[in-house]
């Protein structure tokens, strides 16, 4: 009974509130044992080793689930870059003469695990600016003769229109156009019409016929990988040098490979685009908004960014004065530069008068262009045309070069409207002073920084304006 009643007064005691809820065992994560105890599921790293433009590599030591996307952050972040979202691992296979953009969320660990021991391949770290510029510019990656529409669609759809038809999973654009296929176990190449669907992509064994009892099956995206060919005609023997193929995961080598080709730069670039959006879809899309969702959740059209990288934002100015000012006229702008480019020479030549002469100063003034990232020395015509085609066939991305054909000159090389352009840049004398123009005299400049910095802010005789300069970063 005494027990019994000592119990009672124990319960009938308030209850006192615990002033260390923490120490306490519960049934939830506790605070102290959350940061003290290791976790029961620890990540697996590895080593991975990338490689950069001018064959410098890294290995770093990441998780096993790592993103291609976290890669590049991870290496933006080490090397100090600037992140303009166009940063990109790119997967080469040396032999084959076959290379990609890895996509953003793709994990690195699965895309190693394809690789077989008898081909080289290699990770790059490198700069695309063309990976998502389809959701900015569709005009000029779908064009009207290669894309129809199921018939109850409205003939007249636009072409942010069309975009949301390829992220749709109810309906999708059919494209359509030749393409050489290499046939399998052939050196030889046969031209056929093909058609692409969310199915898969067909080929027509009867001219241009749609009808299914005509369309043979070619390839399926679900388990493979497409491929760009970084060769052209060498390796594989194609009739253009506009050639993608379909690697088989965990394939055997080549003979496993799907090889097609395009009859221009435009139409491989409208299947191959088309095929990325079919077989990721909407992933694409929430890739290309994901650097935005950091800042509130807002899309990138609303959003004013901490320092503009637009064009518009560019404006010529003048520091000569006590005051700087913007300068409107074009003709006043060329005269200011060219007088601020001589002024930088002459005070140049006054501080290194007591190490050097006029002539050296000269010389300087010839060669200072090399220190620039967008100068690569002494590369040939193929060279700068593969680099550019790395970085992206977008509007305004351009290097310069020496010249082959004449060693005194220089070559701009530029991307426009999917092609690549060749520019020839010719040192001019006049009175005694050496100049350089693009258009036989015009427009004179002292040296190439001066012209590239000129074309930046304008188009002149140019088809578009440098935007973007293709550089071998180090890592």
């Amino acid at each position: 009974n005494r027990r019994k009643k000592k119990g009672d007064c124990i319960l009938e005691n308030p209850s006192i509130p615990n002033p260390f809820p923490e120490l306490c065992c519960s049934p939830f994560a506790s605070v102290l044992s959350a940061s003290l105890l290791p976790k029961a599921t620890s990540r697996k790293k590895q080593v991975i080793k990338v490689y950069s433009e001018d064959d410098t590599s890294r290995a770093l030591e990441v998780p096993s689930d790592i993103t291609a996307r976290d890669v590049c952050q991870l290496l933006i972040l080490k090397n100090h870059y600037i992140d303009d979202h166009s940063w990109t691992l790119f997967e080469q296979l040396s032999h084959t003469g076959l290379g990609r953009a890895i996509e953003d969320h793709e994990l690195v660990m699965e895309v190693q695990a394809n690789w077989v021991m008898e081909e080289e391949t290699k990770l790059y770290f490198r700069k695309n600016y063309a990976k998502y510029e389809f959701f900015k510019n569709p005009l000029s990656f779908f064009p009207d003769h290669m894309i129809s529409f199921p018939s109850e669609t409205n003939a007249a759809l636009s072409h942010s229109g069309v975009l949301q038809m390829f992220l749709s999973s109810s309906t999708y654009p059919e494209i359509h156009g030749y393409l050489h296929a290499k046939e399998q176990g052939k050196k030889s190449w046969k031209k056929l019409y093909f058609l692409l669907r969310r199915s898969g992509l067909y080929f027509s064994t009867k001219g241009t016929s749609k009808e299914p009892r005509h369309l043979q099956f070619f390839c399926e995206f679900s388990n493979s990988d497409m491929y760009m060919s970084l060769t052209g005609k060498k390796i594989s023997g194609a009739p253009t040098n506009y050639g993608f193929c379909f690697k088989p995961n965990k394939s055997g080598g080549t003979r496993d490979l799907k090889q097609l080709c395009a009859d221009d730069e435009q139409s491989r670039t409208c299947w191959m685009t088309a095929i990325r959006l079919l077989k990721y879809g909407m992933q694409l899309y929430q890739n290309y908004m994901q650097p935005y969702q950091g800042r509130s959740g807002c899309s990138p059209l609303n959003v004013t960014p901490m320092r503009s990288i637009s064009e518009n934002s560019l404006v010529a100015m003048d520091f000569s004065g006590h005051r700087s000012r913007i300068i409107e006229n074009p003709t006043e702008v060329l005269s200011v530069a060219v007088e601020e480019g001589l002024a930088w020479r002459r005070r140049g030549c006054l501080r290194l008068n007591s190490h050097g002469s006029p002539i050296a100063m000269s010389n300087m003034g010839m060669s200072i262009h090399r220190s620039q990232s967008w100068f690569h020395h002494k590369i040939s015509r193929e060279e700068a045309q593969r680099l550019i085609l790395q970085h992206g066939l977008v509007d305004g991305v351009f290097l310069v070069r020496d010249s082959q054909s004449n060693p005194k000159t220089f070559v701009l090389s530029l991307s426009h409207g999917l092609k690549i352009k060749h520019f020839q840049i010719v040192p001019l004398e006049d009175d005694g002073k050496l100049f350089y123009t693009l258009d036989d005299g015009h427009t004179r400049f002292t040296d190439l920084i001066q012209l590239v910095e000129f074309y930046q802010l304008n188009k002149g005789v140019l088809p578009c304006k440098l935007k973007h300069y293709c550089a071998r970063i180090a890592l």
